[in-house]
Formats: structure tokens, C-alpha cells, sequence
């Protein structure tokens, strides 16, 4: 096995398996995991304090439990996140971080059935205001002080900062992986290009800094590869089940970019630099720009992806709806139609974890690839 196969390999298994990850960073620190609610959690704040910050996106699964408590078109990574903490999936954690962008969120905050202990907060809609930053400051100071006394550990500003510098790192490698993996379309297939970015979910992020940084020298040692396939970017919440990109690998397609809240949008942005930590992280959302769940007046999103296709020389923009996402089925009117307006060619798949047959969109890409 190489060394590139090797990484790749322990990547994998990592974002597979986050309980064992989990028991793994509890025997070598002593220390516990936080859970993390998408999206947009300020992460440096738990991993400041020491501990584990673990995301929570549910899974693929059947639900029956969580029907009691959310509504059928509620979509299906809180239905799955609901079902498994009825299940006592979470409840190894120390705590659970949760913002609150969209009304499904809010509604699950109100009726989390778990025994980890919630913290809630608010990101503010109108960002461009001094005042938002104030405001989302003082939630975030709160979000400390909750932390601190759960976590019976004191946060300070140095550390704080420490730990920005470190995301910051991550952000950057992220950045540069992604660029280089788009380079490499046969060695990082969608499958492998997932697994690497979920993976820094359940990694101290230094580590996962480490590990990719190591992959990206071994990527960029060996010549740029031919592809023969479509090179596509994948625009949505998320791209899983699983089963979505083997589909897309199957016909012959390459992620050579994505616009994801679980992937990218975690990446586009470093924290900004300053003195005030907590500012400096409040100062990052009022700053990203190009999801449904961030208010954006001049709704940069379509000319940020048509600027993705030309600058990654892709063929088309895979859309990834997650079924009962009302955030960004409102945003997908407004660029589709500037797609069309450019000729950039567009394919719009249904996400639901709750599937299990995927002949639909298996005749869809199949359909698609055959028109591009």
C-alpha cells in the first residue's frame, strides 16, 4: 500500500467510525467530546477548553422514534439526529453545541430527548452591522461561560487564540487539499474527496492539519493526471448518502469543487486576525458569504459558483437538495436561473438520509452525463 493510499485509508476509517475516534481521543487526553450541531458552531471554543469537538449530521437510517417529535417536512438530517439521540446515540458526550440558522433547528434545540446538556445560541441575519458582531460576541462569551462551568475547565483568551491560529491552519491545508485534489480526479474519487474532509469532524484538528498536509506533498510528487470523465462542483447542504457519489463516480464524474455546507463553506473563510478572540470568531460570519443559512442581500452565491466552473474548468454544477431544506430552495430559483443565463449546465438531485433506493438518481446522473 502507499503512502497516499495508507492516509487516505486511516482518513476513511476515521470519518466511518466517530465513536471509536471518540474512545481513542478520551484514552490519550483524559479528556471528553462535545457535540457539534450544524452549522457554523465555533468549534475553537471546546477545542480551546481541551476537548473534542464532534459534528453531528446524522446518518442514514429509517425513522420511527423522532415522527413523535418533528414534522414529516422536517428534513432528514434532523429527523436522523433526533432518531438516533432517542436511541442514546449521543449521549457519551459532555455537551451539545447548537445554532439555531433554520426553523427545523430551533424546533430540535426545544425538544433535544438526550442526556448531554444543550447550549443554544444565535446567529444574527443581519451581519453586516457593527452591532451583529457585538451581539454575536456576547453569545459566544455566553457559550464560553456555559462550557467552562459543564466542562468544570477555565477558557482563556490566549488559549483561545491558540486554538483560532490552529483552525486557521486546517482552513488553509483544506483549501490547498482541495485544489490539488482536483488535479488528481482518478487517485481522489467523490467517495475518497468526502471521506478526507468529514474525517476533520472527528480529528483534533492539528492532527488532521498533519495528516493532509503529508497527503498534499505526496499528491503534488506525481504528474498531473489525464481524465477522460466530466469534472463537475457540487453546490447544497451535503452530498451523502454515500450512494449519491458512488452514482456520480460510477458515470464517470469528478468533484473538482464544492459549495457544501458539511465540506467547503467550513473552509472558504479564516478567522479574521485581531486580539479579541471572541470578536475575531464573530467577525467570521459576518464576513462568509454564499449559503442559504447566511442573509446575503446581493445573493453572491450563483456568481461565486459560475466563478468556481470556470476557475476549476468544470462541466456543470451538481445541485444537492436536501429534501425539506426551505433556506436553500429559496436560493435555488435565483441561481438556476443566472446558470442559465451564462449556459452553465446544472443537475438537480434529491438528498434524504432516510433513502434507501437510488434508482432515480441513478437514471438522472446516468440521463445527465449522457447529455454533457
Amino acid at each position: 500500500m502507499s503512502r497516499i493510499e495508507s492516509i487516505i485509508s486511516e482518513l476513511s476509517s476515521i470519518s466511518n467510525n466517530p465513536k471509536k475516534a471518540m474512545e481513542d481521543y478520551k484514552k490519550e487526553t483524559g479528556k471528553g467530546s462535545v457535540g457539534v450541531m450544524p452549522y457554523y458552531a465555533p468549534e475553537e471554543i471546546i477545542h480551546a477548553a481541551g476537548f473534542l469537538p464532534v459534528g453531528i449530521w446524522g446518518g442514514q437510517k429509517s425513522i420511527s422514534k423522532a415522527r413523535a417529535y418533528l414534522p414529516p417536512f422536517a428534513c432528514s438530517i434532523m429527523q436522523s439526529v433526533m432518531e438516533m439521540q432517542l436511541e442514546g446515540v449521543y449521549d457519551d458526550l459532555e455537551a451539545v453545541l447548537f445554532p439555531v440558522p433554520c426553523d427545523t433547528l430551533k424546533c430540535l434545540s426545544q425538544k433535544w430527548k438526550g442526556t448531554s446538556p444543550v447550549i443554544v445560541f444565535t446567529h444574527p441575519q443581519n451581519r453586516k452591522l457593527e452591532a451583529a458582531n457585538k451581539f454575536l460576541a456576547e453569545e459566544y462569551r455566553l457559550v464560553r461561560e456555559k462550557l467552562e462551568k459543564i466542562l468544570s475547565v477555565q477558557i482563556s483568551d490566549e488559549a483561545l487564540n491558540n486554538s483560532i491560529e490552529i483552525y486557521n491552519e486546517n482552513r488553509k491545508v483544506m483549501r490547498e487539499f482541495t485544489d490539488i485534489a482536483a488535479n488528481y480526479p482518478n487517485i481522489i474519487d467523490p467517495i475518497k474527496r468526502h471521506a478526507i474532509i468529514k474525517a476533520r469532524f472527528f480529528m483534533e484538528k492539528s492532527k488532521h492539519t498533519a495528516m493532509v498536509k503529508e497527503l498534499n506533498s505526496e499528491l503534488i510528487a506525481l504528474p498531473v493526471e489525464a481524465f477522460t470523465g466530466k469534472k463537475v462542483v457540487l453546490t447544497g447542504i451535503m452530498a451523502e448518502p454515500n450512494e449519491v457519489l458512488d452514482i456520480l463516480k460510477d458515470n464517470g464524474f469528478a468533484v473538482v469543487a464544492d459549495d457544501l455546507a458539511q465540506e467547503s463553506r467550513l473552509f472558504r473563510n479564516d478567522v479574521p486576525s485581531g486580539t479579541d478572540p471572541l470578536y475575531r470568531l464573530a467577525k467570521w460570519w459576518q464576513e462568509f458569504d454564499g449559503c442559504s443559512l447566511a442573509v446575503d442581500t446581493k445573493k453572491s452565491r450563483g456568481p461565486m459558483l459560475m466563478d468556481m466552473v470556470k476557475v476549476y474548468k468544470a462541466d456543470a454544477v451538481v445541485v444537492c437538495m436536501m429534501k425539506f431544506c426551505d433556506p436553500e430552495e429559496f436560493d435555488y430559483p435565483i441561481y438556476y436561473r443566472q446558470f442559465e443565463e451564462a449556459g452553465i449546465k446544472s443537475l438537480f438531485i434529491e438528498i434524504d438520509l432516510e433513502t434507501t433506493s437510488f434508482e432515480q438518481t441513478k437514471t438522472r446522473v446516468q440521463s445527465f452525463s449522457e447529455m454533457l
